[in-house]
């Protein structure tokens, strides 16, 4: 089918720059006019995203997939933290309406081959937040963020629980179906898997009573991967050489390299569940301490292009020396902020 369009007048003196397909009824795209609600707004990027891919729409947007659009999902979602990080709220606007693109391109395709619209989903979405808020929509009373939390907690087992029963309600119960971890993806960021699966069991107790304990099985950790060291090939574990990457690398029979890996794991998943008890997101304080790393590593690298050297022929002790000024440097212009 050939898509028409035709541009309607302007109403009120504004220049509504109307584009009707005449093909489908009731489908409008509004370019470059003010929009009079949040309504339209909307309206008018859902319809522009159809008609990047419709016939004659851009070439790039139709030859996409969902399979080709998952990494531009993840890169946008990043973008978004990285705006929150960094307090640009009006960079963050831009990088939330990057981010809406991905669920407008995601219903189009979906729409396109029958299986769901945006009405649906945003349909989902409305159905949800009411049902999930009976404190506010009911009449469950909630008095504090812990008595939502723990509303909220249940009212998704009770929805999983509904949602395998719909699926194969004659089918034999496994594990995995009737397990609280049910429906914590793998393919999210490790830190958050662990961070999702330690808080789904502590929801049924298995939690350590305090802080202590949790610093208690980190020791425990550490003290394991201190064991394993010791079978680590002489002379021990060294920092690799400078120059090409792996030079200097001491070689590890794979049975230790695979404990050594496994006990690194529980060291990392002891410190999410740290995060989680003191209400830390851990992927967000590790984002934070990678900037942190990079801004003094640079304010390092200008010190040393400013006297002509560079960090690869630099001692360990200047360059120590030069990383507690950077520290210095930053807690100081911190203070005069």
């Amino acid at each position: 089918m050939r898509l028409r369009w035709k541009r309607s007048s302007a109403q009120g003196g504004v220049p509504l720059a109307l584009f009707t397909r005449i093909d489908s009824p009731l489908r409008v795209i509004y370019i470059g006019c003010r929009m009079a609600n949040t309504g339209e707004r909307f309206e008018r990027a859902v319809a522009i995203m159809e008609r990047l891919r419709a016939p004659g729409g851009c070439p790039w947007d139709r030859e996409q997939t969902f399979d080709s659009i998952k990494p531009y999902t993840l890169e946008e979602t990043y973008e978004v933290l990285e705006a929150i990080d960094n307090r640009d709220w009006p960079e963050l606007a831009g990088e939330l309406g990057d981010l809406l693109l991905q669920v407008l391109f995601y219903a189009e395709m979906a729409k396109e081959q029958q299986t769901f619209s945006i009405d649906d989903v945003l349909d989902r979405l409305s159905t949800k937040l009411v049902d999930r808020h009976p404190h506010v929509f009911g009449a469950v009373r909630a008095d504090t963020s812990a008595d939502v939390k723990r509303n909220w907690e249940a009212l998704k087992v009770e929805e999983r629980k509904k949602k395998q029963s719909a699926v194969a309600p004659e089918a034999a119960p496994n594990a995995e179906q009737n397990s609280v971890l049910a429906g914590v993806s793998s393919a999210m960021p490790s830190l958050l898997e662990a961070h999702k699966l330690s808080s789904r069991a502590a929801q049924v107790g298995f939690d350590w009573p305090n802080v202590e304990g949790l610093f208690e099985k980190l020791h425990e950790e550490t003290d394991e991967l201190r064991e394993h060291l010791q079978e680590f090939p002489a002379p021990g574990p060294r920092p690799q050489g400078r120059g090409v990457a792996g030079s200097g690398r001491t070689a590890v029979p794979q049975a230790l390299q695979s404990r050594l890996e496994e006990e690194i794991g529980d060291l990392f998943f002891v410190l999410v569940n740290i995060a989680r008890y003191l209400s830390v997101d851990p992927e967000s304080a590790l984002r934070k301490t990678n900037r942190k790393f990079k801004r003094r590593f640079q304010w390092m690298e200008a010190r040393l292009h400013e006297s002509g050297r560079s960090a690869d022929n630099t001692s360990m002790e200047d360059l120590e020396s030069l990383w507690q000024q950077a520290k210095a440097h930053e807690r100081s212009a911190e203070g005069t902020a």
